[in-house]
């Protein structure tokens, strides 16, 4: 299974915020999800955003690939 940390759209029409999710790579954006390991909020401001960095790390030692936004959300 390719699993893969990428963000999942939450909120109301035109006030998303999003969780950061380990996930399927086969599954939708919205789909099911592994592992919730924080949170973007891209409406406040300054932008909020909380990442567990304990599993982030080990999300990406055992093989799990970052999605374009969570890297650069979180600087990796």
């Amino acid at each position: 299974m390719a699993t893969v940390i990428r963000l999942t759209r939450m909120g109301r029409k035109k006030q998303p915020f999003y969780r950061i999710a380990v996930t399927d790579s086969r599954k939708r954006r919205d789909g099911g999800w592994i592992e919730l390991i924080g949170y973007y909020n891209p409406m406040t401001d300054p932008i909020t955003t909380k990442v567990d960095e304990e599993r982030l790390n080990y999300w990406l030692s055992v093989g799990a690939q970052m999605s374009d936004r969570v890297k650069k959300i979180t600087g990796k």
